[in-house]
């Protein structure tokens, strides 16, 4: 796939079904900025590590869902990111665990 066959999917992508979809772009950004500065908050404004990039891209989509206009993808995406979110943080903890006890 060439730049131009991509930069021609990308705009077909934003000015197509995805705005119709989720609204313009400023509104979905507005929302999902809104959704991952309470999650930051939550954290404490620590540095964020590859379980709450999971978490973060789970809130995008949760907000594509509370567009009314939500598509299978959303859900399967959702369900995809909790699942590798859940599998990172477990392993940090197992390994965690198994660290404390070598001690």
């Amino acid at each position: 796939m060439t730049r131009q066959e991509i930069l021609d999917q990308a705009l077909q992508c934003v000015n197509g079904d995805r705005q119709q979809d989720y609204g313009t772009p400023e509104t979905n950004f507005l929302s999902i900025a809104a959704m991952w500065n309470i999650y930051i908050a939550r954290t404490g404004h620590r540095l964020l590590d590859a379980k709450d990039v999971a978490a973060m891209l789970a809130l995008l989509k949760l907000i594509r869902i509370a567009s009314g206009h939500a598509k299978a993808d959303n859900w399967i995406d959702l369900a995809g990111y909790a699942a590798c979110g859940g599998e990172i943080e477990i392993s940090a903890l197992e390994t965690t665990a198994e660290d404390t006890a070598d001690e």
